[in-house]
C-alpha cells in the first residue's frame, strides 16, 4: 500500500473497532471514550510498527519519546478525536493518521465512522462552493473569543461542533467554511485534517499566517485557520488587530 492508502485503511479499521466497541459494550460516557482510545491507539501503533517499522510515530496515547525527531518521516496518530463526543454516542468525532515529512503534513485520512466518511488527502471530493454568508464551526463549549469577534465582524454563523477532525472536515465538505481555532491543540489534532484540507485546496496556517510545522520537540501547536483561499487575508488580518 502506499502512504496514503495506508492511512485510510488504518483510520477506517480503527473506526470500526470504536463503532464495534460503542455499539457491542455496555460501556457509557467516559469509560467508553477511555476504552476506545485504548482500543484504538493499540490497533494503530501495532500496524505501523509492522508495516512502517522505520518511521517514527506521535500518538495522544502513548508515551512520547525523543526518538522520531531524528526521522523525516513521523506518522502522527489521534486514535480517538473527541473522546467526549464518542462517548456520547454523537457522531462529530473522527480518527486522524497523518504522515509528516520533514514536518509537513504530507498524507492525511481523518475518518468520520459514525457518518461512514473518510476523507484522503490522495482522494480530494469536489472542491466545497463559498456560499455569500460564511459558516464558523466553534466548539460546543467554549467558542474561542477570536473566533466569535471575527465571526461578528464578518456576519458569520456560528456553527457548534465537537471534535477538531469534525470541524476541519466540515469545511472540507462544504458545511462550513471557517475554522478559526485558538484555544489549544497539539500536533495529533490537527496534522491529519491540515493534510486533507490542503490537498482540497483550502488555506491552512497558524493564526498569525505562519506555516503548521510537525515532528517538534514540543508537540503544543495551540492555534489554526482552515477556510477557503479567498478569504484567508482578510481573516488573518482580522485576528492580528485582535
Amino acid at each position: 500500500m502506499t502512504d496514503a492508502e495506508l492511512a485510510a485503511k488504518l483510520a477506517e479499521d480503527a473506526g470500526q473497532l470504536l463503532l464495534n466497541l460503542r455499539n457491542n459494550s455496555d460501556l457509557t460516557g467516559r469509560e467508553l471514550g477511555d476504552a476506545g482510545d485504548t482500543a484504538a491507539n493499540e490497533m494503530l501503533v501495532a500496524a505501523l510498527h509492522e508495516l512502517r517499522p522505520e518511521d517514527g510515530l506521535l500518538s495522544e496515547e502513548s508515551r512520547d519519546t525523543q526518538e522520531r525527531l531524528g526521522k523525516d518521516r513521523v506518522w502522527i496518530i489521534d486514535p480517538v478525536d473527541g473522546t467526549r463526543e464518542y462517548g456520547e454516542g454523537r457522531s462529530d468525532w473522527a480518527v486522524h493518521v497523518a504522515l509528516a515529512v520533514e514536518g509537513q503534513p504530507s498524507v492525511g485520512a481523518v475518518s468520520l465512522p459514525a457518518l461512514g466518511l473518510t476523507l484522503r488527502s490522495d482522494s480530494p471530493i469536489a472542491a466545497p462552493v463559498r456560499p455569500h454568508k460564511l459558516r464558523m464551526v466553534v466548539s460546543r463549549s467554549r467558542p474561542a473569543k477570536e473566533a466569535v469577534v471575527v465571526a461578528e465582524i464578518l456576519d458569520a454563523e456560528l456553527v457548534p461542533m465537537g471534535s477538531a477532525g469534525a470541524k476541519a472536515m466540515a469545511i472540507v465538505r462544504g458545511e462550513a467554511d471557517i475554522y478559526l481555532h485558538s484555544g489549544g491543540q497539539y500536533e495529533w489534532d490537527n496534522c491529519a485534517p491540515a493534510a486533507v484540507a490542503q490537498a482540497h485546496g483550502l488555506h491552512c496556517s497558524r493564526i498569525d499566517g505562519s506555516t503548521l510545522q510537525y515532528n517538534q520537540k514540543d508537540t503544543y501547536l495551540p492555534d489554526l485557520l482552515i477556510c477557503h483561499i479567498q478569504d484567508a487575508d482578510r481573516i488573518l488580518d482580522l485576528v492580528a488587530k485582535l
